[in-house]
């Protein structure tokens, strides 16, 4: 039976596959970010915060995907990497760094909209066909994007909300999903994807690998 392998530590992103059927492994990549993205720009130059992700997603899909037969994780298994970061006045915001730098973001955020970008990156380690198996070895992605409008919050609500430390945990120093939602007006685009993992996105990549949905749902997940 195929598996899926999430690298990353996201509960929201395993929440969010939990919900749609799907119990993956979890493996978190370890990778250096910073060092990864400075890698890519001597590579490659400057990158756009959608192709950042993108990059991050890969790297990590690949550091999972290079310790599968370490980790003792079964053979057939595909691993899926995120990363997510919002983009605003053409920045990438990750993390806030501390509870002030959540602060100052808010109070440039507010009122406003940014982009959220997730890259999704998939890699397929199943044994190959010429083997009797029924594995690509595909190494695929894709940067979903979605524009999020945030709601003009009091400097009140603004200290309220970072004193809780959710915002210190999340890409963009906000959630959807959490106790942020009430701060977005509105989304243009998949929800999901705010989240931090497109499921259309997944779909379209498992596609490209000769999977569905279905194929990966738990087995007590009932029929449509």
């Amino acid at each position: 039976m195929t598996s899926l392998l999430l690298a990353s530590a996201s509960p929201a992103r395993l929440e969010t596959l939990r919900r749609a059927g799907i119990d993956p492994h979890v493996q978190v990549s370890g990778v250096d970010e910073d060092l990864v993205l400075a890698e890519a720009a001597r590579r490659f130059g400057s990158l756009e915060v959608a192709d950042a992700v993108l990059v991050l997603a890969q790297a990590k899909a690949q550091a999972v995907t290079a310790r599968i037969e370490e980790l003792g994780l079964p053979e057939d298994v595909l691993v899926l990497g995120c990363d997510s970061l919002l983009e605003l006045d053409g920045e990438p915001w990750g993390k806030p760094t501390d509870a002030a730098d959540a602060v100052s973001r808010w109070q440039r955020m507010r009122g406003r909209s940014g982009v959220l970008h997730t890259g999704h990156w998939l890699v397929d380690t199943r044994p190959g066909t010429e083997e009797g198996g029924q594995g690509t070895g595909a190494t695929i992605g894709t940067t979903a994007s979605t524009t999020v409008h945030f709601a003009d919050l009091t400097d009140e609500e603004v200290r309220a909300y970072v004193a809780t430390g959710e915002p210190l945990a999340v890409a963009g120093a906000f959630t959807v999903d959490g106790l942020g939602g009430p701060f977005v007006d509105r989304v243009d685009g998949d929800h999901h994807n705010v989240v931090g993992l497109s499921l259309p996105v997944l779909r379209s990549l498992l596609a490209e690998v000769g999977l569905t949905v279905p194929d990966l749902w738990r087995s007590t997940t009932p029929a449509p």
